[in-house]
């Protein structure tokens, strides 16, 4: 076959001209492989957590229900790109065939890896859902799918599990940027920090804030509250509502004496927290906006409408070494990687 387009627009069948993630619909027909794909086995498909809320809403919680949801929309799209919420995930397979214009690539058949690349651009094709775990947004299923010439990946280590591994990849991109803006003496707010993505955020933080800073965990059930009180990090734990914007703001006010964070970080997957998130933060100071529930209208006109000079970053799910940070803390923090084990995988 001739080389496909790189970033994999060769893929797309409707609209034409875009890129596969904001397509309606790629072609997932595997039976030829561009010269610079790679075709994966798929065993675990691990859902973004905004868009497994809302499948397990939509299905009633109910598994055969949530399998059949999943089905429907990688039979319509050729890919699981959550219509309503627009996010997708990522996946853990085997690599089947390698073309053979990346034979160079230090990969070879029968290599496990995770794609580091959302699920809403990653053609796939499902033949069967052999399991639901509904508790930790996973998915096993018989099928395959195509990485395209720019994606990424990681092999998985031979150290961590292989369903503690996918977790952590799935939110890689959080706890690396954190790395990379949390200062030292900086106090942080972690929006959401009792979760998958705000647990590792929380280890970051007070790993870069250091003795001198302050790191806060907002988590709304008590259960959240126990996973951070579980981590081993010396976090400041608040149990309440982030969409109750001025209670946000009134207590992060009380354990800073009026300051506010110089850092906010919103990790939660459910929508209308983002004026929580800009009120918790000092002017002049960054709030990171990671999850997919987030309406970054509501965050701009928010933070115009009241005011406040912030600076608003939408979370990456890349960044430099970000699979290296995130699985280093499964080595540095045993008690947060017990609690992982235990919640996650």
């Amino acid at each position: 076959m001739p080389l496909g387009c790189p970033f994999g627009t060769h893929r797309v069948i409707e609209p034409h001209g875009v890129f596969p993630q904001p397509a309606e619909s790629l072609n997932n027909d595997f039976s030829t492989l561009y010269d610079n794909e790679i075709l994966i086995d798929v065993e675990v498909l691990n859902i973004d957590s905004a868009s497994f809320t809302q499948i397990k809403h939509e299905a009633g919680g109910l598994p055969g229900k949530i399998a059949q949801i999943i089905l429907e929309t990688v039979a319509q799209r050729g890919k699981q790109h959550n219509p309503v919420t627009g996010s997708g995930g990522m996946l853990i397979g085997k690599i089947k065939a390698l073309g053979s214009a990346l034979q160079n690539r230090p990969l070879n058949v029968g290599d496990r890896i995770a794609t580091l690349v959302s699920l809403s651009l990653t053609p796939l094709h499902i033949e069967e859902i052999l399991a639901v775990h509904k508790e930790v947004d996973q998915v096993e299923i018989r099928g395959e799918a195509i990485l395209f010439e720019s994606g990424i990946y990681a092999k998985l280590p031979d150290d961590l599990p292989q369903k503690l591994a996918l977790a952590v990849l799935d939110v890689a991109g959080a706890p690396a940027q954190t790395a990379k803006i949390v200062k030292p003496g900086d106090t942080v707010v972690v929006i959401g920090g009792g979760g998958k993505s705000g647990l590792l955020c929380l280890h970051e933080a007070c790993k870069r804030a250091g003795v001198t800073g302050q790191v806060i965990g907002i988590s709304q059930s008590t259960a959240g509250v126990k996973r951070m009180k579980d981590s081993g990090l010396p976090v400041i734990t608040l149990q309440g509502d982030a969409c109750d914007a001025l209670w946000v703001l009134r207590e992060i006010k009380r354990l800073t004496d009026g300051k506010l964070a110089d850092l906010t970080l919103n990790m939660v997957n459910i929508p209308r927290t983002e004026l929580g998130s800009i009120l918790a933060t000092r002017d002049k100071g960054i709030v990171y906006f990671f999850s997919m529930a987030t309406s970054f209208t509501a965050a701009a006109l928010g933070a115009e409408g009241i005011g406040k000079d912030v600076t608003m970053l939408v979370g990456n799910g890349y960044t430099e070494g970000h699979a290296e940070i995130a699985l280093a803390i499964m080595r540095e923090n045993l008690p947060l990687r017990e609690l992982y084990e235990r919640t996650y995988a």
